[in-house]
Protein backbone atom coordinates (compact mmCIF):
# COMPACT_ATOMS: atom_id res chain seq x y z
CA UNK A 1 0.00 0.00 0.00
CA UNK A 2 1.25 3.28 -1.11
CA UNK A 3 0.94 7.17 -1.85
CA UNK A 4 1.35 7.59 -5.38
CA UNK A 5 2.14 11.15 -6.94
CA UNK A 6 0.25 12.68 -9.34
CA UNK A 7 1.05 11.43 -12.48
CA UNK A 8 1.81 7.92 -11.58
CA UNK A 9 -1.85 7.93 -9.62
CA UNK A 10 -3.29 9.20 -12.82
CA UNK A 11 -1.42 6.45 -14.96
CA UNK A 12 -2.79 3.45 -12.33
CA UNK A 13 -6.14 5.03 -12.02
CA UNK A 14 -6.57 4.68 -15.59
CA UNK A 15 -5.30 1.08 -14.97
CA UNK A 16 -8.00 0.10 -12.98
CA UNK A 17 -10.94 1.68 -14.52
CA UNK A 18 -10.00 -0.02 -17.09
CA UNK A 19 -9.94 -3.59 -15.42
CA UNK A 20 -12.99 -2.90 -14.48
CA UNK A 21 -14.69 -1.61 -17.37
CA UNK A 22 -13.76 -4.67 -18.48
CA UNK A 23 -15.21 -6.61 -15.37
CA UNK A 24 -11.73 -8.46 -14.53
CA UNK A 25 -12.55 -8.73 -10.68
CA UNK A 26 -8.98 -10.44 -9.94
CA UNK A 27 -7.14 -7.76 -11.80
CA UNK A 28 -9.63 -4.84 -10.25
CA UNK A 29 -9.20 -6.09 -6.78
CA UNK A 30 -5.15 -6.98 -6.67
CA UNK A 31 -4.77 -3.42 -8.27
CA UNK A 32 -7.29 -1.51 -6.41
CA UNK A 33 -6.55 -3.04 -2.65
CA UNK A 34 -2.65 -1.79 -3.60
CA UNK A 35 -3.43 1.77 -3.08
CA UNK A 36 -3.39 4.08 0.02
CA UNK A 37 -6.98 4.11 1.54
CA UNK A 38 -6.66 7.96 0.34
CA UNK A 39 -6.22 7.38 -3.33
CA UNK A 40 -9.17 4.46 -2.94
CA UNK A 41 -11.39 7.48 -1.50
CA UNK A 42 -10.23 9.66 -5.24
CA UNK A 43 -10.50 6.96 -7.60
CA UNK A 44 -13.89 6.01 -5.95
CA UNK A 45 -15.31 9.62 -6.02
CA UNK A 46 -14.24 9.61 -9.86
CA UNK A 47 -16.56 6.79 -10.42
CA UNK A 48 -19.86 7.04 -11.94
CA UNK A 49 -23.22 4.89 -10.34
CA UNK A 50 -22.50 1.87 -12.53
CA UNK A 51 -19.03 1.40 -11.82
CA UNK A 52 -19.56 2.00 -8.39
CA UNK A 53 -22.03 -0.90 -7.90
CA UNK A 54 -18.98 -2.93 -9.66
CA UNK A 55 -17.08 -2.23 -6.64
CA UNK A 56 -19.57 -2.90 -4.05
CA UNK A 57 -19.68 -6.46 -6.04
CA UNK A 58 -16.01 -6.98 -6.22
CA UNK A 59 -14.47 -5.48 -3.03
CA UNK A 60 -15.68 -7.12 0.36
CA UNK A 61 -17.77 -5.22 3.22
CA UNK A 62 -14.93 -4.98 5.89
CA UNK A 63 -12.64 -3.66 2.93
CA UNK A 64 -14.75 -1.07 1.39
CA UNK A 65 -15.47 -0.24 5.25
CA UNK A 66 -12.02 1.46 5.77
CA UNK A 67 -13.15 3.27 2.16
CA UNK A 68 -16.50 5.13 3.57
CA UNK A 69 -15.79 5.79 7.01
CA UNK A 70 -13.00 8.48 5.52
CA UNK A 71 -15.02 9.80 3.12
CA UNK A 72 -17.16 13.25 3.93
CA UNK A 73 -20.65 12.99 6.00
CA UNK A 74 -22.69 14.26 3.13
CA UNK A 75 -20.69 11.69 0.60
CA UNK A 76 -21.47 8.96 3.35
CA UNK A 77 -25.04 9.98 2.60
CA UNK A 78 -25.14 9.28 -0.84
CA UNK A 79 -23.14 6.02 -0.97
CA UNK A 80 -25.06 4.45 1.52
CA UNK A 81 -28.23 4.77 -0.60
CA UNK A 82 -26.55 2.26 -2.89
CA UNK A 83 -25.70 -0.42 -0.78
CA UNK A 84 -27.52 -3.89 -0.58
CA UNK A 85 -28.78 -3.80 3.21
CA UNK A 86 -27.08 -7.05 4.44
CA UNK A 87 -23.42 -5.13 2.78
CA UNK A 88 -24.58 -2.61 4.45
CA UNK A 89 -24.99 -4.08 7.92
CA UNK A 90 -21.46 -5.88 7.82
CA UNK A 91 -19.87 -3.10 6.53
CA UNK A 92 -20.83 -1.00 9.70
CA UNK A 93 -19.60 -3.70 11.79
CA UNK A 94 -16.50 -3.39 10.96
CA UNK A 95 -16.08 0.02 11.18
CA UNK A 96 -14.73 2.04 14.30
CA UNK A 97 -17.96 2.88 16.47
CA UNK A 98 -17.31 6.49 16.98
CA UNK A 99 -17.16 6.76 13.10
CA UNK A 100 -20.09 5.05 13.18
CA UNK A 101 -21.75 7.42 15.41
CA UNK A 102 -20.46 10.82 13.59
CA UNK A 103 -22.64 9.27 10.32
CA UNK A 104 -25.60 8.21 12.03
CA UNK A 105 -26.03 12.05 13.69
CA UNK A 106 -26.41 13.43 10.89
CA UNK A 107 -29.38 11.02 9.24
CA UNK A 108 -33.09 11.17 10.28
CA UNK A 109 -33.53 9.02 13.28
CA UNK A 110 -35.73 6.34 11.43
CA UNK A 111 -33.04 5.68 9.27
CA UNK A 112 -30.52 5.75 11.67
CA UNK A 113 -32.48 3.28 14.12
CA UNK A 114 -33.10 0.85 10.66
CA UNK A 115 -29.15 0.96 10.66
CA UNK A 116 -28.71 -0.02 14.01
CA UNK A 117 -31.42 -2.67 13.72
CA UNK A 118 -29.24 -4.29 11.01
CA UNK A 119 -26.09 -4.32 13.00
CA UNK A 120 -24.76 -7.03 15.29
CA UNK A 121 -26.05 -5.76 18.72
CA UNK A 122 -22.74 -5.39 20.87
CA UNK A 123 -21.55 -3.41 17.84
CA UNK A 124 -25.11 -1.38 18.05
CA UNK A 125 -24.79 -0.75 22.07
CA UNK A 126 -21.44 0.65 21.73
CA UNK A 127 -22.44 2.90 18.62
CA UNK A 128 -26.22 3.89 21.06
CA UNK A 129 -23.64 4.52 24.03
CA UNK A 130 -21.74 7.12 22.28
CA UNK A 131 -24.87 8.64 20.67
CA UNK A 132 -26.14 8.79 24.05
CA UNK A 133 -23.35 11.43 25.13
CA UNK A 134 -23.66 14.90 24.62
CA UNK A 135 -22.16 16.39 21.37
CA UNK A 136 -18.91 17.97 20.99
CA UNK A 137 -17.97 16.50 24.41
CA UNK A 138 -15.22 13.48 24.97
CA UNK A 139 -17.61 10.48 25.39
CA UNK A 140 -19.56 11.65 21.68
CA UNK A 141 -16.21 11.40 19.81
CA UNK A 142 -14.30 8.64 21.81
CA UNK A 143 -13.88 4.89 20.32
CA UNK A 144 -14.61 1.84 22.33
CA UNK A 145 -12.40 -0.19 20.06
CA UNK A 146 -9.40 0.01 22.61
CA UNK A 147 -7.33 -3.11 24.44
CA UNK A 148 -7.44 -2.67 28.27
CA UNK A 149 -5.18 -5.36 30.62
CA UNK A 150 -4.73 -6.32 34.26
CA UNK A 151 -1.70 -5.59 36.46
CA UNK A 152 -1.23 -9.36 37.32
CA UNK A 153 -0.99 -10.06 33.90
CA UNK A 154 2.63 -10.41 32.13
CA UNK A 155 4.55 -8.96 29.34
CA UNK A 156 3.82 -12.41 27.44
CA UNK A 157 0.12 -12.61 28.24
CA UNK A 158 -0.16 -9.12 26.72
CA UNK A 159 1.20 -9.85 23.70
CA UNK A 160 -0.68 -12.87 22.77
CA UNK A 161 -3.60 -10.66 23.43
CA UNK A 162 -2.41 -8.15 21.25
CA UNK A 163 -2.21 -10.96 18.59
CA UNK A 164 -5.65 -11.39 19.24
CA UNK A 165 -7.27 -8.24 19.53
CA UNK A 166 -5.10 -5.53 18.18
CA UNK A 167 -6.33 -6.04 15.07
CA UNK A 168 -9.44 -4.83 15.79
CA UNK A 169 -8.52 -2.06 18.11
CA UNK A 170 -7.79 1.42 16.98
CA UNK A 171 -4.52 1.91 18.25
CA UNK A 172 -2.33 -0.32 20.57
CA UNK A 173 0.18 1.89 21.26
CA UNK A 174 -0.78 2.79 25.03
CA UNK A 175 -2.69 -0.17 27.22
CA UNK A 176 -4.29 0.68 29.36
CA UNK A 177 -4.41 -0.86 33.11
CA UNK A 178 -7.66 -1.04 35.17
CA UNK A 179 -8.76 -3.07 38.25
CA UNK A 180 -11.44 -5.70 38.61
CA UNK A 181 -13.66 -2.76 38.64
CA UNK A 182 -12.85 -1.65 35.57
CA UNK A 183 -11.19 1.59 37.17
CA UNK A 184 -8.23 2.88 35.25
CA UNK A 185 -5.44 2.05 37.38
CA UNK A 186 -2.31 2.67 34.75
CA UNK A 187 -0.64 2.72 31.32
CA UNK A 188 1.91 0.96 29.49
CA UNK A 189 3.33 1.95 26.09
CA UNK A 190 4.07 -0.82 23.50
CA UNK A 191 7.60 0.03 23.75
CA UNK A 192 8.44 -0.93 27.33
CA UNK A 193 6.30 -4.35 26.83
CA UNK A 194 8.12 -5.38 23.63
CA UNK A 195 11.28 -4.61 25.45
CA UNK A 196 10.82 -6.36 28.97
CA UNK A 197 11.31 -10.24 29.86
CA UNK A 198 8.27 -12.02 28.66
CA UNK A 199 7.82 -12.54 32.31
CA UNK A 200 8.08 -9.05 33.72
CA UNK A 201 4.33 -8.40 35.27
CA UNK A 202 2.32 -5.64 34.28
CA UNK A 203 2.46 -3.43 37.44
CA UNK A 204 6.26 -3.60 37.63
CA UNK A 205 6.04 -1.70 33.64
CA UNK A 206 3.14 0.72 34.32
CA UNK A 207 2.63 4.29 35.12
CA UNK A 208 0.30 4.87 38.18
CA UNK A 209 0.52 8.63 37.09
CA UNK A 210 -2.37 8.84 33.92
CA UNK A 211 -3.63 11.66 31.86
CA UNK A 212 -7.64 10.98 31.47
CA UNK A 213 -10.57 13.17 30.68
CA UNK A 214 -13.71 12.79 32.32
CA UNK A 215 -16.60 11.62 29.66
CA UNK A 216 -18.07 15.21 29.89
CA UNK A 217 -15.53 17.06 29.05
CA UNK A 218 -15.59 19.73 26.28
CA UNK A 219 -14.12 18.44 23.18
CA UNK A 220 -12.04 21.07 22.87
CA UNK A 221 -10.09 20.80 26.12
CA UNK A 222 -9.75 17.58 25.34
CA UNK A 223 -7.87 18.94 22.30
CA UNK A 224 -5.99 21.01 24.29
CA UNK A 225 -4.60 17.83 26.98
CA UNK A 226 -3.84 15.57 24.17
CA UNK A 227 -1.46 18.06 22.40
CA UNK A 228 -0.23 19.38 25.65
CA UNK A 229 1.33 16.20 26.78
CA UNK A 230 1.62 14.99 23.18
CA UNK A 231 -0.48 12.14 23.19
CA UNK A 232 -1.45 9.37 20.52
CA UNK A 233 -4.32 8.93 22.43
CA UNK A 234 -5.78 9.55 25.79
CA UNK A 235 -8.25 7.41 28.31
CA UNK A 236 -12.13 8.63 29.03
CA UNK A 237 -13.33 7.74 32.03
CA UNK A 238 -16.17 8.19 34.03
CA UNK A 239 -16.75 10.26 37.42
CA UNK A 240 -15.45 6.96 39.29
CA UNK A 241 -13.02 6.57 37.19
CA UNK A 242 -13.86 4.07 35.21
CA UNK A 243 -12.51 3.09 31.69
CA UNK A 244 -15.19 3.89 29.14
CA UNK A 245 -12.72 4.31 26.28
CA UNK A 246 -10.07 6.33 24.64
CA UNK A 247 -9.73 9.56 22.07
CA UNK A 248 -7.09 9.13 19.55
CA UNK A 249 -5.14 11.86 17.59
CA UNK A 250 -6.70 11.07 14.53
CA UNK A 251 -10.09 12.61 16.01
CA UNK A 252 -8.63 15.53 17.86
CA UNK A 253 -7.40 16.04 14.62
CA UNK A 254 -11.10 16.41 13.32
CA UNK A 255 -12.15 18.31 16.33
CA UNK A 256 -9.63 20.91 16.14
CA UNK A 257 -10.37 21.54 12.17
CA UNK A 258 -14.57 21.62 13.37
CA UNK A 259 -13.73 24.30 15.59
CA UNK A 260 -11.43 26.76 13.78
CA UNK A 261 -14.16 26.17 10.87
CA UNK A 262 -16.76 27.30 14.04
CA UNK A 263 -14.26 29.72 14.70
CA UNK A 264 -13.97 30.97 11.25
CA UNK A 265 -17.60 31.17 10.78
CA UNK A 266 -18.16 33.61 13.99
CA UNK A 267 -15.45 35.72 13.18
CA UNK A 268 -16.63 36.37 9.52
CA UNK A 269 -20.66 36.01 10.79
CA UNK A 270 -21.13 33.28 8.47
CA UNK A 271 -21.39 30.40 11.20
CA UNK A 272 -22.86 27.60 9.15
CA UNK A 273 -22.65 28.86 6.16
CA UNK A 274 -18.99 28.61 5.41
CA UNK A 275 -18.99 25.30 3.38
CA UNK A 276 -19.55 25.12 -0.21
CA UNK A 277 -21.41 22.38 -0.25
CA UNK A 278 -24.57 24.30 0.95
CA UNK A 279 -27.13 25.91 -1.36
CA UNK A 280 -27.33 28.93 -1.39
CA UNK A 281 -30.51 29.49 0.21
CA UNK A 282 -29.02 27.95 3.83
CA UNK A 283 -26.12 30.26 3.20
CA UNK A 284 -27.97 33.02 2.83
CA UNK A 285 -30.47 31.79 5.67
CA UNK A 286 -27.24 31.20 8.18
CA UNK A 287 -25.91 34.94 7.24
CA UNK A 288 -28.89 36.62 7.12
CA UNK A 289 -29.62 37.29 11.36
CA UNK A 290 -25.85 38.84 11.75
CA UNK A 291 -26.68 41.24 8.09
CA UNK A 292 -29.70 42.63 9.23
CA UNK A 293 -28.33 42.87 13.30
CA UNK A 294 -25.67 44.72 11.30
CA UNK A 295 -27.64 46.84 9.01
CA UNK A 296 -29.35 48.60 12.12
CA UNK A 297 -25.89 49.35 13.38
CA UNK A 298 -25.48 50.75 10.21
CA UNK A 299 -28.76 52.81 10.91
CA UNK A 300 -26.49 54.05 14.35
CA UNK A 301 -23.42 54.77 11.80
CA UNK A 302 -25.55 57.17 9.61
CA UNK A 303 -27.18 58.99 12.96
CA UNK A 304 -23.71 59.82 14.11
CA UNK A 305 -23.50 61.21 10.92
CA UNK A 306 -26.05 63.32 10.74
CA UNK A 307 -25.61 64.88 14.36
CA UNK A 308 -22.39 66.59 13.11
CA UNK A 309 -24.31 67.68 9.85
CA UNK A 310 -23.75 71.04 10.51
CA UNK A 311 -19.83 70.65 10.89
CA UNK A 312 -19.75 69.24 7.39
CA UNK A 313 -21.75 71.76 6.04
CA UNK A 314 -19.10 73.82 7.64
CA UNK A 315 -16.45 71.93 6.22
CA UNK A 316 -17.23 69.79 3.45
CA UNK A 317 -13.93 68.54 3.19
CA UNK A 318 -14.27 66.82 6.40
CA UNK A 319 -16.54 64.29 4.43
CA UNK A 320 -13.03 62.78 2.50
CA UNK A 321 -11.44 60.72 5.17
CA UNK A 322 -14.79 59.50 6.88
CA UNK A 323 -13.90 56.06 4.67
CA UNK A 324 -10.50 55.92 6.00
CA UNK A 325 -11.41 56.76 9.99
CA UNK A 326 -13.81 53.52 9.47
CA UNK A 327 -11.81 51.25 7.65
CA UNK A 328 -8.55 51.70 10.00
CA UNK A 329 -10.76 51.55 13.27
CA UNK A 330 -12.30 48.10 11.59
CA UNK A 331 -9.27 46.67 10.23
CA UNK A 332 -7.29 46.99 13.74
CA UNK A 333 -10.04 45.82 15.91
CA UNK A 334 -10.52 42.94 13.88
CA UNK A 335 -6.83 42.21 14.07
CA UNK A 336 -6.99 42.63 17.82
CA UNK A 337 -10.14 40.23 17.89
CA UNK A 338 -8.16 37.92 16.20
CA UNK A 339 -5.14 37.80 18.32
CA UNK A 340 -7.66 37.74 21.26
CA UNK A 341 -9.76 34.93 20.00
CA UNK A 342 -6.33 32.80 19.03
CA UNK A 343 -5.09 33.36 22.34
CA UNK A 344 -8.03 32.20 24.68
CA UNK A 345 -8.29 29.20 22.07
CA UNK A 346 -5.18 28.43 22.41
CA UNK A 347 -4.54 28.96 26.23
CA UNK A 348 -1.87 31.56 25.93
CA UNK A 349 -4.27 34.43 27.59
CA UNK A 350 -4.10 31.90 30.16
CA UNK A 351 -0.63 32.59 30.80
CA UNK A 352 -0.29 36.08 30.13
CA UNK A 353 -3.04 37.24 31.82
CA UNK A 354 -5.88 40.17 30.88
CA UNK A 355 -3.90 42.69 32.23
CA UNK A 356 -0.60 42.26 30.14
CA UNK A 357 -2.55 41.12 27.15
CA UNK A 358 -4.55 44.51 26.96
CA UNK A 359 -1.40 46.46 27.44
CA UNK A 360 0.39 44.70 24.62
CA UNK A 361 -2.62 45.11 22.77
CA UNK A 362 -3.36 48.88 23.85
CA UNK A 363 0.50 49.31 23.19
CA UNK A 364 -0.04 48.25 19.58
CA UNK A 365 -2.50 50.75 18.98
CA UNK A 366 -0.88 53.41 20.07
CA UNK A 367 2.26 52.34 18.00
CA UNK A 368 -0.30 52.04 15.31
CA UNK A 369 -1.55 55.47 15.51
CA UNK A 370 1.33 57.54 15.99
CA UNK A 371 2.52 55.91 12.56
CA UNK A 372 -0.79 56.40 10.67
CA UNK A 373 -0.89 59.54 12.38
CA UNK A 374 2.63 61.16 11.32
CA UNK A 375 2.01 59.76 7.51
CA UNK A 376 -1.10 61.80 7.13
CA UNK A 377 0.26 64.73 9.15
CA UNK A 378 2.44 64.78 6.16
CA UNK A 379 0.55 63.73 3.43
CA UNK A 380 -2.75 66.35 4.10
CA UNK A 381 -1.32 69.43 3.97
CA UNK A 382 0.30 68.75 0.65
CA UNK A 383 -3.04 67.39 -0.58
CA UNK A 384 -5.05 69.82 0.98
CA UNK A 385 -3.08 72.61 1.49
CA UNK A 386 -4.31 72.56 5.74
CA UNK A 387 -1.69 71.57 8.18
CA UNK A 388 -5.23 71.91 10.99
CA UNK A 389 -7.06 69.43 8.97
CA UNK A 390 -3.94 67.24 9.14
CA UNK A 391 -3.71 67.47 12.70
CA UNK A 392 -7.64 66.54 13.13
CA UNK A 393 -7.59 63.47 11.02
CA UNK A 394 -4.12 62.65 12.72
CA UNK A 395 -4.97 63.01 16.35
CA UNK A 396 -8.44 61.04 15.64
CA UNK A 397 -6.90 58.41 13.97
CA UNK A 398 -4.73 57.86 16.30
CA UNK A 399 -7.16 57.96 19.24
CA UNK A 400 -9.14 55.61 17.01
CA UNK A 401 -7.02 52.94 16.65
CA UNK A 402 -6.06 53.19 20.14
CA UNK A 403 -9.49 52.78 21.22
CA UNK A 404 -9.90 50.39 18.69
CA UNK A 405 -7.32 47.72 19.33
CA UNK A 406 -8.45 47.91 23.18
CA UNK A 407 -12.17 47.16 22.34
CA UNK A 408 -11.36 43.90 19.81
CA UNK A 409 -8.83 42.47 22.72
CA UNK A 410 -11.84 43.24 26.06
CA UNK A 411 -14.70 42.26 23.79
CA UNK A 412 -13.61 38.51 23.24
CA UNK A 413 -12.63 38.18 27.03
CA UNK A 414 -16.22 39.50 28.42
CA UNK A 415 -17.58 37.10 25.98
CA UNK A 416 -15.93 34.25 27.26
CA UNK A 417 -16.68 35.09 31.14
CA UNK A 418 -20.64 34.93 29.97
CA UNK A 419 -19.15 31.01 29.25
CA UNK A 420 -20.05 31.76 25.13
CA UNK A 421 -17.65 30.98 22.35
CA UNK A 422 -15.52 34.66 22.11
CA UNK A 423 -15.13 33.83 18.42
CA UNK A 424 -18.77 34.93 18.74
CA UNK A 425 -17.72 38.34 19.07
CA UNK A 426 -17.50 38.67 15.09
CA UNK A 427 -15.30 40.38 12.65
CA UNK A 428 -18.10 42.12 11.43
CA UNK A 429 -19.92 43.55 14.47
CA UNK A 430 -16.30 44.41 15.89
CA UNK A 431 -15.77 46.51 13.00
CA UNK A 432 -19.20 48.12 13.40
CA UNK A 433 -18.63 49.57 16.65
CA UNK A 434 -15.45 51.10 15.87
CA UNK A 435 -16.88 53.02 12.78
CA UNK A 436 -19.46 54.25 15.47
CA UNK A 437 -16.71 54.73 18.48
CA UNK A 438 -13.83 56.43 15.60
CA UNK A 439 -16.62 58.76 13.61
CA UNK A 440 -17.50 59.69 17.05
CA UNK A 441 -14.08 61.12 18.19
CA UNK A 442 -13.43 62.40 14.40
CA UNK A 443 -16.27 64.88 14.50
CA UNK A 444 -15.84 65.81 18.53
CA UNK A 445 -12.55 66.52 17.55
CA UNK A 446 -13.19 68.37 14.48
CA UNK A 447 -16.69 70.41 15.91
CA UNK A 448 -14.68 71.42 18.78
CA UNK A 449 -11.27 72.63 16.33
CA UNK A 450 -13.83 73.94 13.56
CA UNK A 451 -12.97 77.68 14.16
CA UNK A 452 -9.31 77.40 13.39
CA UNK A 453 -10.29 75.59 9.95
Amino acid sequence: MRRLDDEEREQYFDHIIQSLDEQKKEAFRESFLELHPTDQMELFRSLDKTKRALVYQYVTADEFADIFQGFELDEQEDFVLELEENYAAEMFNQMHADDIADFLSELNEPHAKAILNAMDKDEADDVKELLSYEQETAGAIMTKEYISIRATNTASDVIELLRQEGPNAETIYYLYVVDDKDKLVGVVSLRDLIIASTEEKVEKLMSSRVVSVEVHTDQEEVAKIIRDYDFLAAPVVTSTNELIGIITVDDVIDVIEEETTEDVGEISAARGATDVNVSAFTAAKKRAPWIILLMFFGLITAEVIGQFEETLEAIVLLAVFIPLIMDSAGNTGTQSLAVMVRALATGSFEKKGLLNTIKREFGTGLMLGIICAVVLMILVPLLYDSYMLAFIVGISLFLTLSVATIIGAVVPVIITKLKLDPAIASGPFITTVNDILGLLIYFSIATSLLQYL
